[in-house]
Order: structure tokens, then C-alpha cells, then sequence
């Protein structure tokens, strides 16, 4: 397990302004956030009470579709892009439950995830887990660096679970999607999903929090969603509402407004 960390990025936690991987981790019922993190996560609920359902419903589909990957589709190196803070089913447990000899680079710019990378370093005896700190504004960089951890002569899965949002700019954001798929082997996989601008609570709720000082996140339409796929051959049944994305057998999931899907690289 190895960590590495490219120029240019603050280490200093500023724990009085609130950051969506601390108040991801708050409505998901962990510890790591601060004061400021649950009252910005409070608020949202007040606004929007479904976020936790939809927190609940993005994590379900994370695992859902790493577990294909790992399993069905046969790939055994994960680019995890965006990563959050650990929690239960991260990508290396549930990559390493399907394939043991799974290989995961974690890539994150929040400094509070880097200290608690070790937890994401915990792989399996016969897989790999390594750390990258890095901004996906930047994704040459990424690439770069993953080139040298990874095998890009053989497929890939890159994740970009709820970080374009972060994005602001919706051409930027597509640029970069297409920048890190085109430089994928033949034969890997985007795993993605975000938010959609779908319920009008919901907007207002990410309004309120993005005027907190937090670091935006843009809530998308679920056409712009699915442009991310372009050139992709998307797997089914297609760009939808994640719980409505391969649901477990014997559940009955209920739409939420987080979408999201699988496409193959040509």
C-alpha cells in the first residue's frame, strides 16, 4: 500500500466551514465531521428530509456496481476518484469480496480523507490498495500518477460517484469525463452517479448549503447526466435512479434523485 500526493493542495482542515465528504459522512451516520458539518447537514434535512435516503441510495449503488465490475465484468483495478470518507462497503472491500486480487487507488483532495487514509489502505492479502492526494480538476495529473500505480494495458474501472457536481462548470466537467475515459485501456468502465435537479426542495436545500461557504456542488438535469456517457456503450437498464439500478432481488427500491450507470469504453 503505498500513498502519494501531487503538488499544489492545502493539508489544513478548516473544521468551522462544512465539506460534503464530512457532511456525506453525517447523514450516513458516521463521526467524522465537525460542528459545522451537522448543522449544514441539518439544515439540508430540514429543506430536503429524503437526503439521507438518497445518501443511503448512493452508497447501495457504489456497491452494486463495484461488485459487477469486480464479479460479472471480470476487472480487477479500480480508479476511485473523489473517494469520501471511509465508511462501511468501501470500494476495496466490496472489489475484493468479488475478486480478491482487486486493485484500488483511491483519489481525493480533502485533507481530513488523507487522515484517514490507512483505513483505506486495508486491503486484502491478495489484492492492493493505494492512496493518491489529488484534485479532479486536474485530471492529467491523475492520470499520470495512476499510470504509474495501475496497469493501462489492461481495463479499468473508473469511479466518479457524486464528485462532477463539484464541477461548476457543466462543459469543464464533460471535458474532464471524456479527458479520463479516452484515456482508458478497451474494455473499462465509468461507474458514476450525482445529483439530479429533479425536486425542487432538493435545489433549494443545495442552495442554502452552497451559500454556507462549503465548496459548491451543482445539482444536473439527468440529460446533462447521461451526456457523460457519450461514446460509452452504457449498460442496463441504462441512466437511472440508482436504487432503480439493479436493485437487490426481493427489495422494492423507491426512485430517489440521485442517478447514475455503467458504460463500457470502446
Amino acid at each position: 500500500m503505498n500513498y502519494s500526493a501531487l503538488p499544489g493542495l492545502s493539508r489544513t482542515i478548516d473544521s468551522t466551514v462544512p465539506h460534503s465528504a464530512r457532511v456525506w459522512n453525517y447523514w450516513l451516520g458516521g463521526k467524522d465531521n465537525y460542528p459545522a458539518d451537522q448543522q449544514a447537514g441539518d439544515a439540508y434535512r430540514e429543506i430536503a428530509p429524503h437526503i439521507d435516503t438518497i445518501a443511503r441510495a448512493s452508497r447501495g449503488f457504489l456497491v452494486r456496481t463495484v461488485s459487477l465490475a469486480a464479479g460479472e465484468l471480470g476487472i480487477r483495478q479500480f480508479l476511485d476518484i473523489g473517494t469520501g470518507l471511509p465508511t462501511e462497503d468501501n470500494t476495496h472491500q466490496a472489489a475484493q469480496r468479488a475478486a480478491p486480487a482487486s486493485h484500488i487507488v483511491y483519489v481525493d483532495n480533502d485533507p481530513l480523507v488523507l487522515t484517514h487514509a490507512a483505513a483505506l489502505l486495508r486491503s486484502g492479502p491478495h489484492g492492493a490498495t493505494d492512496y493518491l492526494e489529488a484534485d479532479l480538476h486536474h485530471p492529467e495529473q491523475i492520470l499520470r500518477a495512476a499510470r504509474s500505480i495501475l496497469d493501462f494495458d489492461q481495463p479499468v474501472a473508473l469511479m466518479l460517484m457524486g464528485v462532477l457536481g463539484h464541477i461548476h462548470n457543466y462543459d469543464q466537467a464533460h471535458a474532464i469525463v471524456r479527458r479520463l475515459t479516452s484515456a482508458l485501456p478497451t474494455g473499462s468502465y465509468l461507474l458514476h452517479c450525482d445529483g439530479t435537479d429533479t425536486d425542487p426542495d432538493l435545489k433549494k436545500a443545495q442552495q442554502g448549503y452552497n451559500n454556507t461557504g462549503a465548496q459548491p456542488y451543482v445539482l444536473r438535469s439527468p440529460k446533462q447526466l447521461a451526456a457523460y456517457y457519450d461514446g460509452l456503450t452504457v449498460l442496463g437498464p441504462g441512466i437511472v435512479s440508482c436504487p432503480l439500478w439493479r436493485p437487490e432481488p426481493g427489495t422494492t427500491p423507491q426512485p430517489t434523485d440521485v442517478y447514475g450507470g455503467i458504460g463500457r469504453t470502446p
